[in-house]
């Protein structure tokens, strides 16, 4: 038998992160309201335990737990069909959100996404094996790669749109990165709205 890491990751309320999975394809395992609430789920082939903490506040989570995939689009498609049914739109600002599948440059240029759930946990799907081929280097490109860090690995969608709306400015409108880079600029003006 191979050694299995569980993520168990706190919640204000295990019924509501119950709630919020189903649509996305997880199964309630375990439920336990005392001594104190715990929560396990199974799905997609991994499992999410959650415990009760009196008083979490999204917000002020810190909780992550990573989950290495073939592909991590499947998954992705799955999990934002659930959301739309769930909240008729894919949320991308506040709790919960999910970010899109992108290469991301603080995991090899490995592919992935990050879904945060109603307790502000954060769950980071990845591609496993080799990267996804690196497209032509620019400086827009290189500040595209940065704002995708600092927006779906941190959080942090004001300095990643400060970054690229700068580079944009500056780039030729002929570098190859342009699209793509305008693409996430109008994602990330979304979720600042959101």
């Amino acid at each position: 038998m191979h050694p299995q890491v569980i993520p168990m990751l706190p919640c204000a309320d295990i019924d509501q992160i119950a709630e919020f999975y189903s649509p996305l394809g997880f199964k309630v395992t375990y439920r336990q309201v005392r001594p104190n609430p715990y929560l396990a789920l199974e799905g997609h082939g991994f499992p999410l335990h959650y415990y009760g903490l009196e008083a979490h506040r999204a917000e002020d989570s810190h909780s992550t737990c990573g989950v290495v995939v073939p592909d991590p689009e499947p998954l992705f498609e799955t999990f934002a069909a659930g959301l739309r049914a769930s909240y008729g739109k894919l949320p991308v600002s506040g709790f919960p959100r999910i970010t899109r599948p992108r290469p991301r440059k603080n995991a090899g240029g490995r592919s992935g996404f990050s879904l945060i759930d109603p307790a502000g946990n954060w769950i980071r799907i990845m591609r496993n094996g080799t990267p996804e081929p690196r497209a032509e280097a620019s400086p827009l490109r290189e500040s595209l790669l940065n704002a995708i860090v600092l927006a779906d690995s941190k959080g942090d969608a004001a300095q990643a749109a400060k970054i690229l709306r700068g580079a944009v400015r500056r780039a030729s409108q002929a570098d190859p990165a342009m699209p793509e880079a305008r693409a996430f600029l109008d994602e990330l003006d979304q979720r600042l709205v959101g």
